[in-house]
């Protein structure tokens, strides 16, 4: 099994074949850094045959290994045929990996039956997803006074439950759009297990940004202000006029809404006369917008008043008798709350502000764009979105429906041809969502839960309310352009990468340790891969292929790395044909997962 001391993999040959013009084109802009890591995928081919040859003998010895009798089904959908799928249209598989957590051959076939914006519309109406039975409020006395739910401390002080419902659900359930755009919420309205030690006050925040996915971005932003998680992550809760917190009122302006500097229509930063960018707040800003937010603390629950009582799953509730209201009057960005006014009142005038702020729609819809489809929009696609949040065609600030309706259909997220500065790195999340997807893996989540720490993405974890890397983060060998997710990729982590894909198609056989059922979570069940359906398939190699070209490669193999995968596949041999199929298939989608046509999405 790979370590962090395996030997590297060989640096690949490029191929001695006649570059195509648009090849050509792509690698020789300059600043076509997408580009750049694009063209590495087609020098694949020969680091396929290097890989495949260390890792051969693992799969050639007869006999061996466990029976696999799990009965569980195999593909039926027409697109796992050789011709079908590489009819598949290269923009329907792009948008599967723009608006959900990875293809299959059911949400491929769906896709290509109803359209692009019939899948879209119908996206709008799936629900599946949820994290409501999370939501049971426990005592911070470690349930001394009631032992109903087994387990207490494990289940209901950490972000393990509600993490991997989220995996369960992103792997397995049917409202993939709504999913990833709440996910995409949860990196922006940041709120993180790391100092929020509560399984229902977590579920809860989860829960409203899975309802708001589609709603409007100003009441997700009244409810999120007020959310119990949020109170005690921000310190808003307990915020008094006699010292008032500035930290929720910062963020808030800084990443949840218009951020620090004055942006124009298409994102980039608006400046002075000397060029320097224009500051959107000011400190004094910040005091007074923390003033008007004050009042407010934890709901309680079970009768209680002392600290054991703080319910994180609730909204949060104003100090008895307004008595830490600061009632005087608070100017900030241009706005005045007048003196005595209500506190609810207060809130309000402050996320309006802030809402209608004018940098603020280029900037959610910058990082929507960012989170969905490229890491690079053009400032032509930030001002498009950007005036939908605006305006939804029927007068309303903020349709986030009709934000991520634009974001997907837009002319730069659309066609067969990706541009050159197109494109993003696949985040960890989306790595192994996207591989069990294509694998078929039944799980309840927890298996996710113990890698993606060590891809260092641990989701709702983040280690701060910046998230988990900056939306400007630098692309290397680009001038000028951006991969937040490449913040990711240390060696460390791309050596946990590598392993992990190893693990999880080589080595996947259903008794995996860390795929087994964890009894200190109850209800859940563990983690068992459809292997059946790629035996199905795997014994044909040109089959076997097409489908993880389809699945993984974005149908973007070229015939030279097609031919090397069936080459690859052709050299796996076992006297039962059922293990020869599995391993066969087990070894190309790790080749696969480790290639840049898969980790980069274009």
């Amino acid at each position: 099994m790979p370590t962090s001391t395996a030997t590297p993999l060989p640096t690949p040959t490029p191929e001695p074949t006649a570059t195509s013009p648009a090849a050509a084109a792509e690698e020789s802009a300059p600043t076509d850094g997408f580009g750049y890591l694009a063209a590495r995928a087609s020098e694949l081919a020969g680091a396929i045959v290097d890989a495949f040859w260390r890792f051969l003998a693992l799969f050639t010895a007869n006999g061996g290994g466990t029976p696999w009798t799990t009965g569980l089904t195999a593909f039926s959908q027409p697109v796992t045929t050789t011709d079908g799928a590489a009819a598949v249209p290269v923009d329907v598989l792009r948008l599967a990996r723009q608006a959900t957590f990875g293809p299959t051959p059911q949400l491929v076939s769906r896709i290509a039956e109803l359209g692009i914006p019939g899948w879209i519309d119908e996206q709008f109406r799936v629900r599946g997803s949820t994290y409501t039975d999370l939501v049971k409020w426990v005592p911070n006395d470690y349930c001394s006074a009631d032992r109903s739910i087994p387990n207490c401390w494990q289940n209901n002080f950490t972000r393990t439950p509600v993490a991997a419902r989220f995996y369960a659900d992103a792997t397995l359930a049917p409202d993939q759009l709504r999913q990833r755009v709440a996910f995409a919420l949860s990196q922006i309205l940041v709120v993180s297990g790391a100092s929020v030690n509560s399984t229902a006050g977590i579920a809860a925040y989860q829960q409203l940004l899975l309802d708001g996915a589609f709603g409007n971005y100003r009441d997700l932003l009244g409810k999120v202000t007020l959310h119990g998680a949020m109170g005690q992550y921000l310190s808003m809760a307990d915020s008094a006029r006699s010292a008032p917190s500035e930290n929720y009122s910062r963020e808030m302006l800084q990443l949840f809404t218009l951020g620090p500097v004055q942006l124009n229509a298409d994102g980039t930063p608006a400046t002075a006369a000397n060029g320097a960018p224009i500051p959107n707040y000011t400190p004094d800003d910040i005091k007074d917008l923390s003033r008007a937010l004050t009042g407010w603390t934890l709901a309680r629950s079970g009768g209680r008043t002392d600290w054991t009582g703080n319910d994180l799953s609730q909204p949060m509730v104003l100090r008895s008798g307004n008595a830490a209201y600061d009632a005087q009057a608070k100017s900030f960005l241009g706005t005045t709350v007048p003196a005595g006014a209500a506190p609810a009142d207060s809130v309000r005038i402050a996320l309006d502000a802030a809402f209608n702020h004018p940098s603020t729609p280029p900037r959610i819809a910058k990082l929507l764009i960012q989170s969905l489809v490229t890491a690079n929009p053009s400032p032509a696609y930030v001002t498009r979105i950007g005036w939908v949040f605006i305006d939804n065609g029927k007068g309303v600030r903020g349709d986030l429906k009709a934000v991520v309706r634009a974001i997907l259909l837009d002319p730069e997220a659309r066609g067969d041809e990706p541009r050159g500065r197109a494109g993003k790195v696949k985040e960890p999340v989306l790595v192994m969502t996207a591989l069990a997807r294509a694998i078929g893996l039944q799980s309840d989540g927890t298996s996710f839960t113990l890698r993606d720490t060590a891809l260092g993405q641990p989701v709702f974890q983040s280690p701060s309310v910046f998230n988990f890397y900056p939306p400007d983060y630098p692309l290397a060998r680009s001038s000028g352009l951006v991969s937040p997710a490449s913040k990711l990729l240390s060696a460390g982590g791309t050596v946990a990468l590598q392993n992990f894909a190893y693990e999880w198609t080589v080595k996947g056989e259903p008794n995996r340790g860390d795929w087994n059922y964890n009894p200190g979570l109850p209800n859940f069940t563990g983690t068992a891969p459809l292997w059946g359906g790629w035996e199905a398939v795997a014994n044909d190699p040109d089959r076997l292929v097409a489908i993880v070209n389809l699945l993984m490669l974005n149908n973007s193999a070229t015939d030279a790395q097609k031919q090397a995968l069936r080459t690859a596949a052709l050299s796996i041999t076992n006297t039962d044909a059922q293990k020869q199929a599995r391993r066969r298939a087990q070894a190309l989608l790790y080749i696969a997962a480790t290639s840049p046509n898969f980790l980069v999405d274009r």
